[in-house]
């Protein structure tokens, strides 16, 4: 910037007399904190929308076999399309990707089934706005007694390097949520599911946190700040029953200044038990909030 358009910036006329503007209005950057808020979702129904709308969330995450139902005929998933589309808030994500029986790993693996489930899934993902699946599928990913995990890491990095072009193709982003060891015995934490991530090398290919499978596996908060140029989306549950924010107590505050620090920009959902969604979404949110810093 020359110094005459610096001197004009610097000075303004009121009333004929000349007023210095502060330096801080004339930089891009403002020196205030920046205000941690994500969008908060919840892993349910297009039929709960209205409670959750009314409580303050800003969208659903819905599953792929409900709601996209990959393995149904069109008016089936048409049908479901102009419930979101008539829903308060949006939905913005799919879980619960593929069934068990479609094998990732293993001595008998389904990869072409697998992708050509993916592309209709990914399809209609893009027609209904949703920009996240989450690939969690613990049975599909399970590796079986006696079979090579190095072998089922290459099988499963193979078909993901297959999926990510696809995914890209509808502009969808397919994360990779690791599981606690009760659920599944492959990906147990978010540290391996970066391993995974990096060998995939796809930008449509990223990884999810899950908060509750991290305190089941006692994995520390550091690991949202070490692999958060990887993370693209998060889960959220407390570890006693796998119950909502606020049921019994649980303190996530470590885990959101880890996000918090790490800038990590991108939306947390809700996947837990409720006893009473209708009751306990509000308190819920409220909690979340009031650990993030947010509450009035």
């Amino acid at each position: 910037m020359n110094s005459g358009r610096r001197d004009f910036l610097r000075m303004m006329v009121v009333s004929g007399a000349a007023v210095a503007i502060s330096p801080k209005l004339l930089s891009c950057t403002s020196p205030e904190k920046v205000v941690y808020n994500p969008p908060i979702g919840v892993c349910t129904g297009v039929n709960n929308a209205e409670i959750l709308a009314s409580a303050g969330y800003d969208y659903i995450e819905a599953g792929v076999r409900n709601f996209l139902v990959p393995d149904k005929d069109e008016s089936v998933f048409l049908e479901n399309l102009v419930l979101a589309q008539n829903a308060p808030i949006p939905v913005k994500a799919c879980n619960s990707f593929l069934p068990g029986e479609m094998k990732s790993v293993g001595p008998e693996t389904h990869h072409p089934e697998i992708l050509e489930f993916s592309r209709t899934a990914f399809r209609r993902a893009k027609q209904a706005g949703i920009e996240i699946i989450v690939f969690g599928s613990g049975g599909s990913r399970n590796i079986p007694e006696g079979f090579s995990h190095e072998e089922a890491t290459a099988q499963f990095v193979s078909l993901l390097k297959q999926m990510a072009p696809i995914a890209g193709e509808y502009n969808v982003v397919v994360v990779l949520e690791p599981l606690r060891s009760g659920e599944t015995n492959f990906i147990n934490t978010v540290a391996e599911g970066a391993v995974i991530v990096e060998k995939v090398g796809h930008p449509n290919f990223r990884l999810l946190a899950d908060i509750y499978h991290m305190l089941m596996e006692d994995e520390s908060p550091e690991s949202i700040i070490n692999h958060a140029h990887l993370l693209k989306h998060m889960h959220i549950a407390e570890k006693e029953g796998r119950a909502v924010p606020g049921t019994h107590g649980e303190d996530f505050t470590p885990y959101f200044d880890a996000m918090r620090k790490a800038g990590y920009p991108g939306m947390i959902s809700i996947e837990g038990r409720w006893e009473n969604l209708e009751e306990q979404a509000p308190s819920a949110i409220a909690i979340m909030k009031q650990q993030m810093g947010l509450a009035e």
